[in-house]
């Protein structure tokens, strides 16, 4: 049934939009339309951010207690909690991760990040007093920064959107969210739990909205951080915009990680964890290790064993629970990852896949791919492709697959594979990323996660993404 919306959350209410612009929402399996909503204008940012800056303080948000907050949060989980299917199935129609990648993640996963900051919270507030030398003590506070603007991406729109709310509500900020325009039902579920939960009207507010609209929130005068995940290019355009304002921002980049076996690699685990740790949701995932880096002597071996596993996997309607691997996101994500294997083609092997499935002229799918014989220096080992394309590199020896992991301008995740887990984690230290996993990969919502070089800067999960949302003052008591 198709869905129609007229509004945006703004203030605690359903506001009327500015404009009758609207965006079409598409169900990835079929190509077919699934709904419209409206398309924000800079009107509609400008109230957003009014409603956000009034909230601060008119609503005794900022100044409430670590632990007020934390009940505000709770309540909103339960609502959310409570809605966890049909965000998952929403989630599911419009980009295709398979429902039950959907389910674990978007629909559980979130919920268990938004948990652990209602925890940190009910943490915080005891004094920090450190000595001082040259009075009689030092106190740092910490204060909510202010008005955030957050730029949701596609792939993960609520786990992304939730690793932003949390943390920035734990702090006493308040928030304008921007989802993506081909990701934008499921940000209706989560306002409509914001209202049932009784969130402070003006705390989150949703605006949907394209490129230009988003680059107008983020150079607002209004806002005091920006919070991003996206693609590195827009990610550098992001940065020069706040670098110019002095205005702090988080960007979670994009990735090429390696994914490194040695030579005692268990191949039957890896294989088990491939689908996790290298083509979780169609390959639209940022960290995933995508460039496949084996030793030479067991080659042959390890991409016989890859190109068995793409064969094998079930391509499907995402809404289907025996999915593996469900459609792209849009017509024209296919298009660009499909630009990829035809480069790929002219770069490398093809060992598996490089087309569309046969089952259906349907959605936007793309057959899991494999190619082999890849030099580094390939565009397909270059760039990210947010696909399901992966190259298999050769190694020769332990200290080669550590120079060709690291000869990368991204540097998000990452995994090293062996039967000896003690020696794979001094093998990890060596590989210049932000997040590195041993024998899998899986982000704890305890840690910080984030990249290094082209990857981005700053840290969500973890105390680390708290703090990002604070501004720290020192106190010094001389007498």
């Amino acid at each position: 049934m198709e869905q129609l919306r007229g509004s945006f959350f703004i203030g605690g209410d359903w506001v009327e939009p500015a404009s009758d612009r609207r965006f079409t929402l598409v169900d990835a399996s079929s190509g077919e339309a699934i709904g419209t909503v409206p398309e924000g204008v800079e009107a509609d940012i400008d109230a957003a951010v009014a409603a956000a800056r009034k909230a601060l303080h008119a609503s005794g948000w900022a100044d409430a207690s670590p632990a007020e907050r934390a009940s505000v949060i709770e309540r909103f989980l339960a609502a959310l909690t409570a809605r966890s299917e049909d965000i998952a199935r929403s989630v599911s129609t419009q980009n295709g991760m398979p429902i039950a990648v959907s389910r674990a993640l978007e629909g559980g996963f979130s919920l268990g990040l938004g948990q652990y900051y209602v925890d940190l919270a009910r943490s915080l507030g005891q004094p920090d007093i450190r000595p001082s030398q040259m009075g009689r003590e030092t106190r740092v506070e910490h204060s909510p920064i202010g008005v955030v603007a957050a730029i949701i991406p596609w792939n993960f729109p609520v786990t992304l959107a939730i690793s932003k709310i949390a943390p920035a509500m734990a702090a006493g900020c308040t928030m304008v969210i921007k989802p993506s325009p081909g990701t934008v039902l499921d940000s209706y579920i989560l306002a409509e739990a914001a209202l049932e939960a009784g969130v402070p009207p003006g705390v989150l507010n949703w605006v949907a909205a394209d490129r230009d609209v988003g680059a107008y929130l983020i150079a607002h005068p209004g806002i005091d951080k920006v919070a991003f995940t996206g693609s590195t290019a827009a990610g550098r355009a992001i940065a020069r915009t706040c670098g110019e304002l002095l205005r702090p921002v988080t960007l979670e980049l994009g990735g090429k990680s390696a994914a490194i076996l040695l030579d005692d690699v268990d191949l039957d685990a890896f294989i088990q964890g491939v689908p996790m740790a290298s083509l979780l949701n169609n390959g639209q995932t940022c960290y995933l290790g995508t460039r496949i880096l084996a030793p030479r002597r067991r080659y042959a071996e390890i991409v016989d064993a890859l190109a068995g596993l793409a064969n094998s996997l079930v391509i499907g309607d995402a809404l289907d629970p025996d999915t593996q691997l469900g459609p792209l996101a849009s017509s024209a994500h296919r298009d660009r990852v499909e630009s990829y294997i035809a480069i790929g083609k002219n770069e490398a092997r093809l060992v598996a896949g490089g087309g569309r499935p046969s089952h259906s002229n349907r959605g936007w799918f793309v057959q899991p791919t494999i190619f082999a014989d890849v030099d580094n220096q390939a565009r397909i080992a270059q760039e990210e492709i947010f696909g399901p394309v992966l190259a298999v590199i050769p190694h020769d020896g332990e200290e080669d697959a550590i120079r060709i992991a690291n000869d990368n301008p991204a540097g998000l995740g990452g995994s090293v594979w062996s039967a000896d887990s003690a020696h794979a984690t001094d093998v990890a230290r060596r590989i210049v990323t932000g997040t590195i996993g041993i024998n899998g990969y899986l982000p704890s919502v305890g840690a910080p996660f984030g990249g290094v070089k082209a990857s981005g800067m700053g840290r969500e999960f973890g105390p680390e993404a708290l703090n990002a949302y604070q501004n720290t003052k020192s106190i010094y008591v001389m007498g």
